[in-house]
This record gives structure tokens, sequence and C-alpha cells, in this order.
């Protein structure tokens, strides 16, 4: 198979008889593999791909969007791209927060208040 492969088929939807007549929709088919893409990449390709990638490694792209071959042909090609720049941006790191003493005091006090509304619900006894 070739890098990528683009065929028409019928689109469903707006249109009239033109959509029973006219094969609009455009289905996008890309060979992941042959991208060479890096591992972590591809691992972050694949996530954002979900459904959209076989078994085999190809992303399967529709675009039916408009009544146009060209049209839907363009949204598929400026979908892909963007799924491939979203794939290499590196997911931005997580700062640790870091809590005072003061804060982790009231945080611990906080729970203990809580702790003995808890306590005080339960069975009435009626001794």
């Amino acid at each position: 198979m070739a890098l990528a492969s683009e065929s028409f088929i019928q689109a469903t939807g707006p249109g009239g008889q033109n959509v029973n007549k006219v094969a609009t929709a455009v289905q996008l088919r890309l060979d992941v593999f042959a991208l060479r893409l890096a591992p972590e990449v591809f691992a972050r390709l694949k996530v954002l791909a979900g459904s959209r990638m076989t078994a085999r490694g190809e992303l399967v792209l529709t675009a039916r969007r408009f009544r146009t071959q060209e049209a839907n042909r363009a949204d598929a090609r400026e979908r892909l791209a963007e799924l491939l720049v979203e794939a290499h941006r590196l997911p931005e790191k997580r700062a640790k927060s870091r809590l005072n003493r003061v804060g982790k005091a009231e945080r611990l006090a906080g729970k203990k208040r809580r702790a003995t509304v808890k306590a005080g619900r339960g069975r009435v006894s009626l001794d």
C-alpha cells in the first residue's frame, strides 16, 4: 500500500438527490508505520486517533461535512495535518504543588472537623 490513499464514498445527510448520485465523501487512509515516527510520537498519535486507527496501523479519516469532493478532500487533509502536529507536540510537565507547614496543619484540622461531624452521625442509642 502507498503511504496514503484517498477514496470517494457516498455521503449521508443534506444534499437532496445529489447525495444519492455522487460520491462526495472522502475516506483518507494513511499507513502510520511508513511515516517512521518516534515511539513516543506514535504512542501519542495512537491515543489521539482512537478508533480511527486500525490494528494494521492505518489511520482512517472520513470527511463528509461538505457537498463537494474538493472541499471534503481539503477537510480530510487538514484534519490529518492537525492530528500529526498534535501528536508531535510534547505534553506540558505538571509542576508538583507544594504545601507549607500552615497549609498542612489547616488541611489536617479540616479533616479532623469533618471526621467529628461524621462520627456524630449514626444510630442513636437510648441509654
